[in-house]
């Protein structure tokens, strides 16, 4: 019976999710963006772990809004 795959991940792992999708990162840019906060972390024996559904997040486009659909008196006073 196979285990499921862990949500937590380490660098490497990391870097292996995005270089799959030609997302070219070094694991040592990945290790600074958690030690900034922009990705949650786990720290354990000395290795550093990330979740991998935020990895796979920085996958996706951003999302972009209509002007059209934004509040209506967002930009009254430019």
């Amino acid at each position: 019976m196979s285990r499921p795959p862990s949500d937590w991940i380490t660098l490497a792992e990391a870097g292996q999710i995005l270089g799959d999708a030609n997302v070219r990162f070094r694991p040592e840019t990945i290790g600074r963006w958690a030690r900034e906060g922009r990705l949650q972390t786990l720290k354990l024996g000395g290795r550093r772990y990330v979740r991998r559904v935020e990895v796979r997040a920085l996958l996706r486009p951003r999302r972009r809004v209509a002007a059209e659909n934004v509040q209506p008196r967002l930009f009254e006073d430019l």
